[in-house]
C-alpha cells in the first residue's frame, strides 16, 4: 500500500474508533435504562397478578371486639400464633357492614368480578403479658375448633438478617470502589498517562483567516502547513522541518490561536495540554506523561502537538543553586522531554508546537538547534493589524453602517488579539443595555474608555471643592501639552470619576506610533505628567493627593532614563539593569530587569538624576502655566460646567491658550495616551 494510502487508512481507522468509544458510553446508559425498565415492568405484573388470583387477606380487628364475638359465640375455628390469633366467624353470624367492606376490599380481583362472598377471615394481635388461661376455657366452652400455629420466620430472618444486610453493604462497595476508580486508585493507575486534549482533523474549525494582525508568524508557519500537506516535496530536496517551533510573545496576542490554525490549515489532528500538566507531586509522573503523549502522537501521525505555558516545564535547571528551589519532579519531566525531541523524527508528521511569554527562564538545553529549532515572536498588533483583528471579530456583530474601524483601532494602543475580542463584545453589551439593534461607534468609544480607565462612577458626587481641584488639574495637563511644541495633541479631557481610581483623565492622540523615544520627548512627557501638580499649586497654593499617578509614571520615566537608557549627562551612556530581562511580561517595579549592585556613591548619583530629571520637569510645567492662568481658569470653568471635554470645543480652548487657529479636526488619531 503506498504511504499516502496507508496514512489515509490509518486516520480513517482512527476517526471511526474514536467515534465508536464516544458513542459506548451513551450505548451503556440506554441498555441500563432499558434494564431498569424491565424490572419495573416485571415487579408492576408480578404485583397486578397478586392482587387478581391470590388469596383473601385478614382483616385486624380489636381485641376487645374478638372478645365480644368470643362470647357470643359467632367464631367457628381459629389458629394461635405466638402474636396473633387467626380466626373465622360462622356462616349463621351476623356481619356488620364495616366489616363486610374491608372484607370486600381484601378479595382478590378475580373474586370480586365473580360476584363470590367474601371470606369471613378475621385477625387479632395478641395482647403482650398476659396470661391466656382463660382465653382457652372460653374456646373450650364455645365450641371453637382451634389449634396452634407455629410462624415460619425463615424467609424474613434471611431476608431481614442476611439479605438485606449484605445488600447494604455491597451497595456501599460499589459506591465506594466507583469512586475509588474516579479518583483515587483509578487515577493512580492511570496517573502516567497524558492528559492531552486531542482533537481530529473534523474538530479544528479554525483557519488562518480567523487570525490576524501577526501576518509574519502567519508566513513563517506556512511552511510546516505545506510539510504536513506535501512532505514528499522537501524529502526530495533532502530538507527537514523543523522538529519544534516556539511561539514567543506577549499574553493575549493569539499563540494558541495560531496553533490550532496550522492544524486546521493542514487538517491533522492536534494535541493540545499545558505544561503544568505535566508535574504532580510524585517523581516520575511527568516522565511517564512526555513518553506517553509522543508515542500517542506517533500513531495518529500526521498530527500537532501544542504544548502551551512551556515555562512551567521547560524552566532552567541552572536558575537555583542545588538543593534551594529545585524540582526533581519538573527536571525529570524536562529531561524526559529533551530526550523524545532528540528521539522522534519529525519526516514521520509530528510537529511540536509550544507557546511561552517567559523565553529567558527556559532551559538553554531545550533551546538549542535539533530541538526547538525555530523561535518565532508574536507580537502586540500595530494600528493596521488591530483593524484586521477588529474585522475577524465583527463578522459576529450586527453593526451600524459608516463604523470607523481606524477610529477604534487608533484609540486601542497596546490591546492584544485578546483585549479587542473584549473590546468588541463589551461594546455589544452597551448596545443591547442602551436597547440599540445595531453596534455604533459610541459603543465602541464608550467599550475602549471602560476596558483603560474604568466604568463611570456616577453613583461618586464630588464636592465642589474637589470638583474645582480635579478641574484644574485636569485642565493644567491639557494646556501644558498644548504649548509643549513636540507633546501629543490632545483629544479628550473628562472629570467623571472612573472605578480604577481616576478623578478624571487626559486623552493625548500621538500624530503616528513610535517605536523610538529622544530624550526631549520623554522629557516633555514628563512636563506633561507633572501639569496637573503644577496647576494645584499655581491656583490654589497648596498639593493634594490627586497627582500620586503622576508623579509615579513620572518617576518610572526618569529611572528608565538614567539607569537604563543612559540619557543623563552625569552618569553618561551606562546601564545598571540585568540583561535577564522580563521581555513579555510586566514587572512589579516597571524595569526590565533586576537592579545590577552598584555602590554607595553611584546609587546616590543615579538617585539625584532621577529626581533632577522629574525636578526639572515640574518647574517647566510651572512656569509654562503661570504665563496661562486666564486660560486655565477659563477651560476649569468649562470643564466643571460640562463634564467632558474634546472635539472642536476642547481644540477651540486649547487654541486660543496657545494663542494659534484651532487645528483641523481628524477622525482617524493613530493611538492615545492618557494622563490622570
Amino acid at each position: 500500500m503506498p504511504a499516502a494510502q496507508a496514512t489515509l487508512a490509518t486516520r480513517v481507522r482512527c476517526a471511526h474508533t474514536r467515534r465508536v468509544n464516544l458513542k459506548r458510553p451513551n450505548l451503556d446508559r440506554t441498555n441500563m435504562r432499558f434494564s431498569f425498565t424491565y424490572v419495573a415492568v416485571a415487579l408492576a405484573l408480578l404485583f397486578l397478578l397478586q392482587g387478581v388470583i391470590g388469596g383473601s387477606l385478614p382483616v385486624t380487628v380489636p381485641y376487645s371486639r374478638f372478645q365480644t364475638m368470643l362470647e357470643q359465640g359467632q367464631i367457628e375455628e381459629a389458629l394461635i400464633g405466638a402474636t396473633s390469633i387467626r380466626f373465622k366467624l360462622r356462616d349463621d353470624a351476623p356481619l356488620p357492614d364495616d366489616l363486610r367492606k374491608m372484607l370486600e376490599r381484601g378479595q382478590p380481583l378475580a373474586a370480586r368480578w365473580a360476584g363470590q362472598q367474601p371470606e369471613r377471615l378475621l385477625e387479632v394481635n395478641r395482647l403482650p403479658n398476659i396470661d391466656d388461661n382463660t382465653l382457652l376455657e372460653l374456646l373450650t366452652q364455645k365450641g371453637v375448633v382451634f389449634a396452634g400455629r407455629i410462624e415460619n420466620t425463615f424467609w424474613r430472618d434471611l431476608l431481614f438478617a442476611w439479605i438485606l444486610p449484605l445488600g447494604i453493604l455491597m451497595a456501599i462497595w460499589s459506591f465506594a470502589a466507583r469512586r475509588l476508580t474516579q479518583g483515587g486508585i483509578g487515577q493512580a493507575l492511570t496517573i502516567g498517562k497524558n492528559r492531552a486534549r486531542i482533537y481530529s482533523e473534523q474538530d479544528i474549525k479554525v483557519r488562518f483567516d480567523d487570525v490576524a494582525g501577526i501576518d509574519e508568524a502567519k508566513s513563517e508557519l506556512l511552511e510546516i502547513v505545506q510539510f504536513l500537506k506535501t512532505p514528499e516535496r522537501y524529502r526530495e530536496l533532502g530538507a527537514q522541518i523543523p522538529k519544534g517551533v516556539l511561539l514567543v510573545g506577549p499574553p493575549g496576542t493569539g499563540k494558541t490561536l495560531l496553533a490550532r490554525a496550522i492544524a486546521g490549515e493542514a487538517g491533522v489532528s492536534f494535541f493540545s495540554i499545558s505544561g503544568s500538566e505535566f508535574v504532580e507531586m510524585f517523581v516520575g509522573v511527568g516522565a511517564a506523561r512526555v513518553r506517553d503523549l509522543f508515542e500517542q502522537a506517533k500513531t495518529k501521525a500526521p498530527c500537532i502537538i501544542f504544548i502551551d505555558e512551556l515555562d512551567a516545564v521547560g524552566k532552567s535547571r541552572s536558575a537555583a543553586p542545588a538543593g534551594f528551589g529545585r524540582h526533581d519532579e519538573q527536571e525529570q519531566t524536562l529531561n524526559q522531554l529533551l530526550v523524545e525531541l532528540d528521539g522522534f523524527d519529525p519526516s514521520r508528521g509530528v510537529i511540536l508546537l509550544a507557546a511561552t511569554n517567559r523565553p529567558e527562564v527556559l532551559d538553554a538545553a531545550l533551546l538549542r538547534a535539533g530541538r526547538f529549532d525555530r523561535r518565532i515572536v508574536v507580537d502586540m498588533p500595530d494600528l493596521r493589524g488591530r483593524v484586521k483583528i477588529l474585522q475577524v471579530h465583527l463578522k459576529k456583530v450586527r453593526v451600524a453602517p459608516g463604523l470607523n474601524l481606524e477610529t477604534i483601532a487608533s484609540r486601542t494602543p497596546g490591546f492584544s488579539g485578546a483585549d479587542l475580542a473584549n473590546l468588541v463584545n463589551e461594546a455589544a453589551l452597551l448596545a443591547a443595555r442602551h436597547g440599540k439593534r445595531q453596534v455604533e461607534q459610541a459603543e465602541f468609544e464608550e467599550a475602549a474608555d471602560r476596558l483603560t480607565a474604568g466604568i463611570e462612577r456616577r453613583s461618586h458626587v464630588l464636592s465642589e471643592a474637589e470638583k474645582n481641584v480635579v478641574a484644574h488639574h485636569e485642565a493644567g495637563h491639557a494646556i501644558v501639552a498644548a504649548l509643549i511644541p513636540g507633546a501629543d495633541p490632545v483629544y479628550k479631557i473628562t472629570i467623571i470619576p472612573r472605578m480604577l481610581g481616576a478623578l478624571g483623565y487626559t486623552m493625548q492622540l500621538p500624530v503616528e506610533e513610535r517605536v523610538l523615544q529622544s530624550k526631549p520627548e520623554l522629557e516633555d512627557r514628563l512636563a506633561v505628567l507633572l501639569g496637573g501638580r503644577a496647576a494645584e499649586e499655581l491656583i490654589f497654593g497648596r498639593i493634594t493627593t490627586g497627582a500620586h499617578n503622576d508623579i509615579e509614571r513620572a518617576t518610572q520615566i526618569a529611572r528608565h532614563m538614567v539607569w537604563e537608557f543612559g540619557m543623563s549627562d552625569k552618569v553618561g551612556p551606562l546601564s545598571f539593569v540585568t540583561a535577564d530581562r522580563a521581555q513579555y511580561v510586566r514587572t512589579v517595579n516597571g524595569l526590565a530587569g533586576r537592579d545590577l549592585p552598584v555602590s554607595e556613591a553611584t546609587a546616590e548619583l543615579l538617585d539625584a538624576e532621577v529626581a533632577a530629571f522629574v525636578h526639572a520637569a515640574h518647574t517647566r510645567a510651572k512656569d509654562l502655566l503661570a504665563g496661562k492662568r486666564a486660560n486655565l481658569e477659563r477651560l476649569a470653568v468649562v470643564l466643571r460646567e460640562h463634564e467632558t471635554l474634546e472635539g472642536d470645543e476642547l481644540r477651540r480652548l486649547l487654541a486660543e491658550a496657545v494663542g494659534t487657529a484651532p487645528a483641523a479636526s481628524t477622525d482617524t488619531p493613530p493611538s492615545r495616551r492618557a494622563v490622570s
